[in-house]
C-alpha cells in the first residue's frame, strides 16, 4: 500500500543543511494501522508528509499502491493525493464556512454534482457523529467535533489511505478516547489504511497494528505494537513508553526485596493477563510470589499485564524450575539484577 523506499528531506538554511528526516524505508501494508511515535523533533511530522508530496522528499521513492509518486506528473500527482485523506493537530477548517459547507467546498472544487456531494456529506457526518450540527460554524463546536468535521472532510473524497499528524494532541484524554474510537471504526468498517504521528504513546498502544519509533530523524526500531512495546531493544523506545525495571517501587523496597529473593519483570499478553499463574508457582514450588507492582492496560484490543514480582524461597534449581513454568505458560520473563 505505502512504500517509502530511503526517503530523507535535508533542508537548507543559511547556507547550513538541516536533516530533518534520514533515509528511512517503511512498507505500511493494505487495512493496517501503523504508527509513528517519538518526541518533538525527531521528524515525524515531515515523515508523514512526504507520504502524499506535501514535503518532496530531497532522496529516495513514495510508492504508494505500486505508483512512484517522484515519477507523476503535476495532474497525476494531483488525482493520486485524492486517494490519500489528511488530519491535523490544527483541523483547518474555514471558520466563515458552515460544517457542511467545509465538507462540501473541497468536493465542488473536484467537479462533484451537488447530488454527490450532498450524498458524501451527510453519509459522513452520519459516520461521524455530526449530522445536528451541519448549519453550525467551527467556533461553535468543541475541539473534538472540529476534529470529527475535518475527518468527514477528508473522508468525503473516499481515500484509500488516511494520515493523521498529531490529530489527538490538543485534545483532552476523554475527547481524544472517542477520536481513537471513531478511527478504529473508521479502519475496520471502511477498510481504510491509516498511517498516523504522535507523541502520545497510549494513541499507538490503543490502536495501532505496527508502529515505529524515531529519533533525530532516523527510525531506531519498528515492528509490532506487541513486540515493541513488550521487548523494547533501543534505550530510546525503553525511555519513551516508560520501561522501567522499578515500576516506581521505593528504592528501600526494593533492596529489601533484592536482599531477601529474586526479582522478576513480568509481561502478560492476551487471556494470559488475567491467568493466576503466580498461585500455581506457589501450589506446586516451595516458593513464595510476593507482587511489588503491577498494571493491566491493553495493546490495541489484547490486555497487557506488567507486574514485579520477588520470588523468595526454594533452592537455585527450584527457582529455574519456578521461572521455566512462568515462560512455558507465554510470559516473557526479564531477571532483575
Amino acid at each position: 500500500m505505502i512504500e517509502l523506499k530511503n526517503v530523507s528531506k535535508t533542508y537548507v538554511q543559511k547556507k547550513r543543511q538541516i536533516e530533518a528526516v534520514k533515509p528511512v524505508s517503511l512498507t505500511i501494508n493494505k487495512g493496517e494501522i501503523f504508527g509513528v511515535v517519538g518526541y518533538s523533533g525527531a521528524g515525524k511530522s515531515t515523515l508523514i508528509r512526504m507520504v502524499n508530496f506535501l514535503e518532496p522528499p530531497t532522496t529516495g521513492d513514495v510508492l504508494v499502491n505500486g505508483k512512484n509518486l517522484n515519477q507523476l506528473s503535476k495532474k497525476e500527482l494531483l488525482l493520486a493525493r485524492r486517494k490519500i485523506g489528511m488530519i491535523f493537530q490544527g483541523y483547518n477548517l474555514l471558520s466563515t464556512a458552515t460544517v457542511y459547507d467545509n465538507i462540501a467546498k473541497p468536493l465542488k472544487l473536484e467537479g462533484l454534482s451537488a447530488d454527490v456531494i450532498k450524498e458524501r456529506v451527510d453519509k459522513y457526518l452520519t459516520l461521524v457523529g455530526l449530522t445536528d450540527r451541519k448549519d453550525n460554524y467551527p467556533a461553535q463546536l468543541s475541539g473534538g467535533q472540529r476534529q470529527r468535521v475535518a475527518i468527514a472532510r477528508a473522508l468525503a473524497h473516499e481515500p484509500e489511505i488516511l494520515l493523521s499528524d498529531e490529530a489527538t494532541s490538543a485534545l483532552d484524554p476523554e475527547t481524544t478516547e472517542s477520536i481513537l474510537e471513531l478511527l478504529l471504526k473508521i479502519n475496520q468498517e471502511l477498510g481504510i489504511t491509516i498511517f498516523l504521528i504522535t507523541h502520545e504513546i497510549d494513541v499507538v498502544t490503543r490502536i495501532c497494528d505496527r508502529v515505529a519509533v524515531m529519533e533525530e530523524g532516523a527510525v531506531i526500531e519498528e515492528g509490532p505494537v506487541i513486540d515493541v512495546f513488550t521487548r523494547p531493544k533501543s534505550p530510546t523506545t525503553k525511555r519513551f513508553i516508560g520501561a522501567n525495571e522499578s515500576y516506581n517501587v521505593p528504592e528501600d523496597v526494593l533492596a529489601e526485596a533484592k536482599a531477601t529473593g529474586r526479582l522478576l519483570n513480568l509481561q502478560f499478553i492476551g487471556e494470559k493477563a488475567t491467568t493466576p499463574i503466580l498461585s500455581q508457582v506457589s501450589k506446586d514450588y516451595p516458593i513464595a510470589a510476593n507482587i511489588l507492582s503491577g498494571n493491566i492496560s491493553y495493546l490495541k484490543e489484547k490486555p497487557h499485564g506488567h507486574l514485579l514480582v520477588q520470588l523468595e524461597g526454594g533452592s537455585e534449581a527450584e527457582f529455574q524450575a519456578a521461572k521455566a513454568y512462568i515462560a512455558s505458560q507465554g510470559v516473557f520473563i526479564e531477571e532483575v539484577k
